[in-house]
């Protein structure tokens, strides 16, 4: 009997043994496991990006970050949200973030002015900031990272005038701009004004485009159709592919031919490449979002490892966002045509040629050497 209980007591002190060592070894993993810096604490950054409506964000920027952040950082953790651009899903997604524990915040805002409160709530448990591809405005923003975005009107708008010229035409331009609440729209608008301005055209009729979305730019198209007759207008500036591609659908409606209406975009979208192949969309503008994105994480992994030096060393250029002149890395786009795909969007594999030359577009990629 009393060598029963003497198994017992042995057994469950074995057993007691056995889940302190479990629990000590779980503890050692949640420090481990995550890395880094002070105390054992994971080193945990927030992505979050604005919208899914323009494709380049789940196709480019959010892979190719994540690859970057992996490769220079391997115990750093990645909490990704996007906003399917909806302002107060952003905002209820960086609280979230923050409460996990982010240390360093990565965004890309989908108001660039409501997102200050943002920066203000992160900023105020010390974690930086950095604003990606758009400016968030009137907040106390670490460092920015975009391209030079009143030039990409610039090249919008001078790609435009420049064939209506070449082709002989005179008359109105239908401007079709980004979403309102987009700081970067507003540059596009201004760097497209830039140069539309002193061209000798007229601009027939101006629309501020909610949310980017293409639908809403096609029936902003139609209205401009409507207002100004087939024949009342000889180009069409829009902001972005997306905008192009819903300008593009209401011309075909209404039974213009696109060849004979030149439009401008951005992003280098897929759609876009393949419809400036078949003559429907004149250009694009592109951004080369690899070195963007990888260099976001660049910032963002020396912010984590406390490294301010290196962060600043990458930041070479002062933007003012209303409150302060933000440390900024500011990259250069490129306008492209039909003539330059090859030497751009194919040459840098920014698009399989796989991809451009399927449909439609196969014959065109013949005649312009891509194959």
């Amino acid at each position: 009997m009393l060598l029963g209980m003497h198994s017992r007591r042995v057994a469950r002190l074995a057993v007691a043994l056995a889940a302190v060592a479990l629990l000590a070894g779980a503890c050692q993993t949640t420090e481990g496991g995550g890395g880094g810096g002070g105390g054992g604490e994971a080193k945990k950054i927030a992505l979050l990006l604005p919208e899914t409506k323009t494709t380049r964000y789940e196709a480019q920027d959010r892979p190719l970050f994540e690859a970057k952040v992996k490769a220079l950082c391997p115990d750093c953790e990645i909490l990704y949200s996007n906003a399917d651009q909806k302002a107060d899903l952003q905002q209820n997604q960086a609280d979230a973030a923050l409460t996990n524990g982010a240390k360093v915040m990565v965004l890309d805002p989908v108001d660039s002015a409501s997102a200050a409160s943002i920066v203000t709530k992160a900023k105020s448990q010390n974690v930086p900031v950095i604003s990606y591809d758009r400016l968030i405005l009137n907040a106390d923003v670490d460092y920015y990272i975009s391209f030079d975005n009143e030039k990409v009107g610039q090249l919008q708008g001078q790609a435009l005038v420049d064939k209506l010229k070449e082709d002989g035409k005179s008359g109105s331009i239908v401007m079709i701009n980004g979403a309102p609440t987009d700081n970067n729209a507003k540059l596009f608008k201004k760097g497209a004004h830039s140069v539309i301005d002193n061209s000798g055209f007229k601009v027939g009729k101006e629309y501020d485009t909610p949310d980017w979305s293409p639908d809403k730019a096609q029936n902003e198209m139609d209205q401009a159709i409507t207002a100004l007759g087939k024949d009342g207008f000889v180009g069409v500036y829009a902001a972005n592919d997306g905008t192009a591609g819903g300008a593009i659908a209401a011309m075909k409606g209404a039974g213009i031919q696109p060849s004979s209406r030149p439009t401008t975009g951005q992003d280098a979208e897929l759609a876009a490449i393949q419809r400036i192949l078949i003559d429907e969309q004149y250009m694009t503008v592109y951004k080369a979002i690899k070195p963007e994105a990888e260099q976001a994480a660049e910032l963002a992994v020396a912010l984590i490892n406390g490294d301010r030096a290196k962060a600043d060393s990458l930041a070479t250029a002062k933007v003012n966002n209303g409150q302060k002149d933000v440390a900024s890395v500011l990259l250069t786009p490129v306008a492209v045509t039909k003539e330059n795909i090859k030497d751009t969007i194919v040459k840098d594999n920014f698009l399989k040629t796989s991809e451009i030359c399927s449909g439609p577009a196969a014959a065109a990629c013949s005649e312009a050497g891509i194959s």
